[in-house]
């Protein structure tokens, strides 16, 4: 089980997330819905594994994963993105993150890429 901090600009998509985290038996630690607020967030919860959404008003997760990752170099972020991002996935692995999961989120897909992240 990880604690889990679900960052998404959209509601729906972190309602999703959390609901697939919680039936894969990890713990939603906290929620974000912008790169400035996930960056707090993640000072302040420490959580196992940062799921972050690229596109997002005020900082992307590209900007969020290099500022976490700065101070903190155990970060261990997966990206999530729409499908045709492939450019910004790049970006986003290049900048420190784990792992990449795309919308729709696949629960399979999610979980293996947890389970990968925490091996």
């Amino acid at each position: 089980m990880a604690g889990v901090l679900v960052v998404d600009d959209t509601k729906f998509m972190r309602m999703a997330l959390v609901d697939m985290l919680t039936n894969l038996n990890h713990q939603v630690l906290g929620e974000a819905e912008n790169g400035e607020e996930a960056v707090q967030k993640y000072r302040a919860l420490k959580p196992d594994i940062v799921i972050m959404d690229i596109t997002m008003p005020i900082m992307n997760g590209i900007k969020a994963s290099e500022t976490i990752l700065s101070e903190f170099p155990e970060a261990k972020i997966i990206i999530c993105s729409a499908m045709g991002q492939q450019r910004m996935v790049m970006e986003a692995i290049e900048a420190g993150a784990k792992d990449f999961v795309t919308k729709p989120f696949d629960e399979v897909r999610v979980n293996e890429a947890l389970r990968r992240l925490l091996a």
